[in-house]
């Protein structure tokens, strides 16, 4: 990891592309511009990892899936013909 010092109005460039740029400084926390072609996705760390907790979430299980189509074929299929008729 890098670790660099900049001071407001200062930028960071990375590649030919993307410059970070340092808009303000308080106790609160560091304000940046990031400036980046359209296809280069920019989220905020926080949120990514939401997001793939989310989608980890809505994934179900393949022990459940098998549990809820046996239950849904014994409720579902016919019963067989035992040729007791």
């Amino acid at each position: 990891m890098l670790v660099l010092r900049r001071r407001k109005n200062e930028s960071i460039l990375i590649g030919k592309d993307i410059r970070i740029t340092i808009i303000e400084c308080t106790a609160e926390g560091v304000r940046i511009a990031i400036d980046a072609p359209k296809e280069i996705p920019i989220i905020r760390e926080e949120l990514a990892e939401a997001e793939q907790m989310n989608k980890t979430a809505l994934a179900p299980k393949a022990s459940s899936v098998r549990t809820l189509q046996a239950a849904l074929k014994k409720k579902f299929d016919p019963p067989k013909n035992d040729g007791c008729d």
